[in-house]
């Protein structure tokens, strides 16, 4: 399994924590109706978040997903690993993780060191491996970074399946705009995570 560990980038600078708890609570809870899980995304202890997933694709999904949600207000890093997980308590929520698929998520997130972004820590003979996974993590978020708060919300809007003319629509903009978003940057986050999930 791949497991996924966030947590809040900045959470003290956070003022109403109530409400940031409620919106990453309802993130969480969209993307996990977006995107097949081994173990459904869920708040954890503190600022933290995890999930767990059956492939590499779908885990780096489900980061940039959660990050698209909460944008522009709340930021997170993550933090992905491999391996078996074992749940102590299936009825405690949180569910309390352990084995080597939580401890390398755990090693991951603690590599960024403070940063922005998302990490992978696995196996080094697996395919791909974790410098292809972290070369690929690396330049997608540079790419996302790279967008303004409406460009990403059109990235968004396209991996809900959203069609350009329906993007335009939510955003009140003329066709012509998306298509030139699409053209500066959307088209090439959006493309760049859809192919590496096919990896």
């Amino acid at each position: 399994m791949f497991t996924l560990i966030g947590d809040i980038v900045g959470s003290r600078k956070i003022t109403d924590r109530a409400a940031a708890q409620q919106a990453i609570g309802a993130a969480l809870n969209r993307v996990n109706e977006t995107i097949d899980t081994a173990q459904p995304l869920e708040p954890t202890l503190g600022d933290e978040v995890q999930g767990g997933f059956t492939t590499v694709g779908d885990a780096t999904l489900a980061a940039l997903l959660i990050n698209l949600e909460l944008s522009p207000d709340i930021e997170m890093r993550f933090g992905l690993g491999k391996g078996d997980v074992t749940v102590h308590d299936s009825s405690r929520h949180p569910l309390l993780q352990d084995g080597p698929g939580w401890w390398t998520a755990r090693e991951a997130i603690g590599t960024l060191k403070g940063r922005h972004g998302t990490w992978y820590v696995g196996p080094s003979e697996e395919n791909p491996s974790p410098a292809l996974v972290n070369a690929f993590l690396l330049a997608r978020d540079a790419l996302v970074a790279r967008l303004s708060d409406r460009q990403q919300r059109m990235l968004l809007l396209s991996f809900q399946g959203r069609l350009q003319r329906e993007i335009a629509t939510a955003e009140k903009i003329s066709q012509s705009a998306v298509s030139q978003a699409f053209a500066r940057g959307v088209r090439a986050a959006h493309d760049a995570q859809l192919t590496f999930g096919k990896a």
